[in-house]
């Protein structure tokens, strides 16, 4: 384990030391559970009261947050604290886990299959036919990339994801475990003797762009023709689901639990909180921000807040919810 002095952890965030400490650090944690080793963070007032009792030898404070230093307790005053720590993060950041070969022997790789160098193939992999994968990409165990799918430079995909069949991913991307890409978009009509369901083909593709990434057990599903498409920089939670034909521009952000019903327009970067759902073919505009837990039954302007169910503008949703209260208190 590497220990860090303070004026060493200042030379990575390039903030200003008040106060001092002889203590080596040897890593972050909360406040509350912080060690006399570890470094912590205040990023807002109501936890600038908990460095008092706190044991942590370093807190990477906002400048704008007024605490003083303890004895053999110091700060370092940044512009942004979780900006500061998520850097600091990166460097007690725990290796991977580490391959012995590059390609396991129970890995099947077809072998029309393009395989670009210094790859990592893991163990029970299965690569199909004509499938591309570019330079640096690593599949841990049970990753199952399907016929024709393209997979760009250091892309990174854990165990128990599927990548289906024609699917184009960008490079730098990130898909954490159990993710669904391609599976067929759910698309059923009555049947002519009104007896059953008939299943409309989906034979589209999903396209994802660049330095996304996806987090465990979230799906994005196939177009019913042409594309799905997941824009460069989006940043998809847990247990979302992404269905046909959406279209997400840069850089959006979606929370765990949320949802896009059919043929969804996000522009760029929209904000969707975790547990709302959006109506099928509404189009949010670049910058706008649905509040956690809310349904989108409309188009979204560009930069406006809505939320509720349904949702609405928030300055017009927050007065409603306040003349409630007060007739409830009649």
């Amino acid at each position: 384990m590497k220990l860090f002095t303070i004026q060493e952890i200042n030379a990575i965030i390039k903030g200003k030391i008040v106060g001092d400490t002889n203590q080596k650090i040897s890593g972050p944690e909360q406040l509350e559970n912080a060690n006399h080793t570890q470094i912590s963070f205040i990023g807002s007032r109501k936890y600038a009261p908990l460095w008092k009792t706190s044991k942590a030898c370093v807190a990477i404070v906002n400048e704008n947050i007024n605490i003083e230093p303890e004895k053999n307790r110091a700060l370092i005053k940044v512009k942004n604290a979780d900006l500061a720590m998520a850097k600091l993060l990166e460097v007690f950041n725990p290796d991977p886990p580490q391959f012995d070969v590059d390609i396991h022997p129970t890995a099947v790789v077809h072998e029309s299959a393009t395989i670009g160098s210094g790859c990592k193939i893991g163990a029970n992999c299965y690569i199909g036919k004509n499938v591309v994968l570019g330079d640096a990409v690593v599949l841990y165990p049970n990753v199952n990339i399907f016929d024709e799918t393209k997979i760009g430079n250091q892309t990174v995909i854990w165990s128990g994801t599927v990548i289906r069949e024609r699917c184009e991913i960008g490079s730098n991307c990130i898909f954490h475990a159990n993710v669904s890409i391609g599976a067929d978009g759910f698309g059923y009509r009555p049947s002519d003797d009104g007896r059953g369901l008939v299943k409309i083909p989906q034979i589209g593709n999903v396209v994802i762009g660049n330095d996304v990434e996806i987090g465990a057990n979230s799906t994005v599903d196939r177009a019913k023709f042409s594309s799905t498409i997941i824009g460069d920089g989006c940043k998809i939670d847990n247990l979302v689901q992404i269905a046909h034909n959406c279209v997400l521009g840069r850089s959006c952000i979606m929370a765990g639990s949320s949802g896009l019903a059919g043929s969804v327009t996000l522009g760029d970067g929209v904000i969707i909180g975790g547990s709302s759902s959006i109506k099928d073919h509404v189009t949010i505009h670049s910058g706008a921000v649905v509040g956690g837990g809310s349904g989108v039954m409309n188009d979204v302007a560009a930069g406006k807040t809505v939320v509720g169910y349904p949702a609405t503008d928030s300055r017009d949703m927050f007065r409603q919810w306040v003349a409630v209260r007060k007739l409830a208190k009649r």
